[in-house]
């Protein structure tokens, strides 16, 4: 089942890059207290996701913030490694990257995709969704293939 506007996000370990290695984030904790810009890409350094995707949430940061985000987060089908190493080639200190490395966030929220024919495997699908302490309050999931309703400047429409 698909989440939809008014869930939880489902608790959840994912992981992030930190200075001596990967860190453990458990979902539930990640989001309470706080208005989260969330998005979700099929791959680090794909090409949408590196030249569109992760670019307009990097440049509307300030934006975001200024209407009421307190945080920006990229997650992907992706280990904490790869993520990191994204995030300092092609992010900023304004997103959190969160490696999905087993898929666990993606399949808890209904949110996958087959990327099988690309060599891909199992993968989260391109969405994007805000979240206010913890329960998802906007949602904008891609057609396949699109690039649209999941940028940075879309959601700025809906803040």
């Amino acid at each position: 089942m698909t989440i939809s506007v008014g869930d939880k996000i489902p608790d959840v370990k994912v992981m992030k890059a930190g200075e001596s290695g990967p860190e453990a984030v458990q979902t539930g904790e990640y989001f309470a207290g706080k208005k989260v810009a969330l998005f979700s890409v099929p791959g680090a350094f794909t090409p949408t996701c590196s030249a569109k995707h992760l670019p307009s949430y990097v440049q509307k940061a300030g934006d975001l913030k200024a209407k009421g985000i307190d945080e920006i987060a990229c997650t992907a089908v992706n280990d904490a490694f790869v993520m990191g190493a994204w995030g300092r080639a092609d992010g900023s200190s304004d997103v959190t990257m969160l490696g999905d490395g087993n898929g666990e966030l993606a399949k808890a929220l209904g949110l996958t995709m087959d990327g099988s024919g690309f060599g891909l495997g199992q993968r989260g699908s391109r969405w994007s969704m805000v979240v206010n302490d913890g329960t998802v309050e906007q949602l904008n999931v891609e057609e396949a293939g699109d690039y649209k309703v999941s940028s940075a400047e879309h959601m700025l429409g809906q803040l």
